[in-house]
């Protein structure tokens, strides 16, 4: 997790969190406020968001008021909103459903590609079944379809929808597709970080919106990756002990508690911004 809490990760995750429920775009002096609150300087939020507008994410756009602001591009909510699925799902993949299967082929000119989807894939939370065949549970079929459109990948991948019909037992197969220690890893990091955060509060009985904000922006900042490492396996596919499912509630008990105060900060500070 050491990439995480970056400056252009919590715009990212400022973006996500309260971005898209706004009539209009956050203005520079406001985000370097909003940044602020998390120890983040002017210049490395000005910085980020150049990053993040060259790649497409961020758009330069006016507010209200006239000031200079970004934001979202259509790709940029396109994958925000396929997030918010992944995020906030709380429940596990439903075996019924099946599987989606990914299976490429990219020419030898072209291994820039190559590499670019088979990290795109694993990003996705794809296990690989065999050489050029990727498996992931069939409700990640959308995301995928959107994720390889945007990027220009389709031409190179065809997908199929379906059933694992052996030979090994599927508990035994995904253990093979999946890093399934590496996952429980990240999930036990999260725990170790947020955990006691959440005591923290559950200990208190206000919910000050700078503290709120200050928490919820960092605990969904590390959270949020963790849905795309993990696949959200039904439980008889894991191993015992498996710590996903109280990684999840704790994340939701933060966000229960923490996401509504926090949004008020943003609008305080919106409103100290154009005041």
């Amino acid at each position: 997790m050491a990439e995480l809490h970056t400056p252009r990760s919590l715009i990212v995750t400022l973006y996500g969190a309260y971005g898209r429920e706004r009539p209009g775009p956050f203005a520079v002096a406001e985000l370097i406020r909003l940044l602020g609150a998390l120890g983040v300087d002017a210049p490395s939020v000005r910085s980020s968001v150049s990053r993040l507008k060259r790649r497409g994410l961020l758009v330069p756009e006016r507010t209200a008021d006239g000031a200079a602001g970004y934001a979202l591009s259509a790709d940029a909510r396109q994958l925000l909103d396929d997030g918010d699925r992944r995020i906030f799902a709380g429940a596990p993949a439903d075996p019924a459903e099946g599987w989606v299967l990914a299976v490429f082929s990219v020419p030898e000119s072209e291994r820039a590609k190559r590499h670019l989807l088979r990290s795109r894939l694993v990003r996705l939370g794809f296990g690989a079944a065999a050489p050029g065949v990727w498996i992931a549970p069939a409700r990640l079929a959308e995301e995928t379809r959107h994720t390889l459109v945007r990027l220009g990948l389709a031409p190179y991948v065809e997908l199929f929808r379906g059933a694992h019909l052996g030979f090994a037992a599927t508990a035994e197969a995904v253990a093979r597709w999946w890093d399934l220690a590496a996952v429980a890893k990240q999930h036990e990091e999260f725990l170790g970080l947020a955990e006691p955060v959440l005591r923290a509060w559950e200990a208190r009985p206000d919910t000050p919106p700078r503290e709120a904000y200050r928490d919820y922006l960092t605990a969904l900042d590390l959270w949020r990756r963790l849905p795309y490492a993990d696949p959200g396996l039904a439980p008889d596919l894991l191993p015992a002990g498996w710590p996903g499912a109280r990684s999840a509630a704790v994340f939701a008990a933060l966000h229960a508690r923490l996401r509504d105060a926090g949004a008020a900060f943003v609008r305080d500070e919106g409103a100290a911004t154009a005041g």
